[in-house]
């Protein structure tokens, strides 16, 4: 295990048994495609998706019984969704850990929202592996927990689309408007959005549906937005 693989863990609170594990949880499709013989990370992001919905919904039913069922999931979305798990990853410094294609290297692949979310996904099913539930459970509370008051805070956001919609309206008086490509077989394709407000493009983003690139890409430009209007 390379040194900052090292300090990923250590700022991560986790030491693996099998370190083959988070290398594993570290490669990109990018990179797998031009090194034979090793496995991407996309099987641990499956696992680590699914534990992290776990954990997350237990914290937020025992931590609001004042919520009811809608704002729950409203809650869970926003602390699994890939922007939020991004900016973990960032904290985390997952993306000098990659493991990515020239491509990929050559296009900023290591500050992707998606690449960055997906690999971070991977290490919770990394951890879940090389222990147990309740280690895994503990491990990703202690870094979900802190920014539960946060989202409560931010649940007015969750609709990225009809936020960024209302923003170009009040702050620039554009229209918001998409572009969408898609890769792969009719089972298994993956969709890229592009967003525009006016004829500046302001954000992209990809997911296994249309509606999930559209609201990565939305997010994106929102975050952008409400940074250049700070002061206004």
């Amino acid at each position: 295990m390379n040194e900052s693989l090292r300090t990923l863990c250590a700022r991560i609170g986790y030491r693996f048994a099998d370190e083959s594990l988070v290398e594993t949880a570290m490669r990109h499709r990018s990179y797998v495609a031009e090194n034979e013989g090793v496995e991407s990370n996309e099987r641990l992001e499956f696992l680590g998706d699914a534990i992290l919905g776990w954990v997350v919904a237990d914290l937020v039913y025992r931590a609001h019984a004042d919520l009811h069922e809608g704002k729950l999931t409203d809650l869970r979305k926003s602390l699994v969704n890939a922007v939020a798990l991004a900016e973990l990853a960032e904290e985390l410094g997952v993306g000098e850990c990659l493991l990515l294609g020239r491509g990929e290297e050559q296009g900023a692949g290591r500050t992707k929202t998606s690449i960055l979310s997906d690999a971070l996904e991977a290490v919770f099913g990394a951890i879940y592996l090389d222990s147990d539930a309740l280690s895994a459970y503990q491990v990703l509370t202690s870094l979900i927990e802190p920014r539960l008051q946060g989202a409560i805070d931010g649940l007015d956001r969750l609709d990225a689309k009809t936020r960024l919609q209302e923003m170009a309206s009040k702050l620039l008086g554009e229209q918001v408007h998409y572009k969408i490509d898609d890769e792969g077989p009719d089972h298994d394709k993956t969709f890229y959005a592009t967003v525009f407000v006016g004829e500046r493009e302001l954000g992209s983003g990809e997911g296994r549906s249309k509606k999930a690139a559209e609201q990565l890409a939305a997010e994106i430009a929102c975050d952008t937005l409400a940074r250049e209007h700070a002061n206004d």
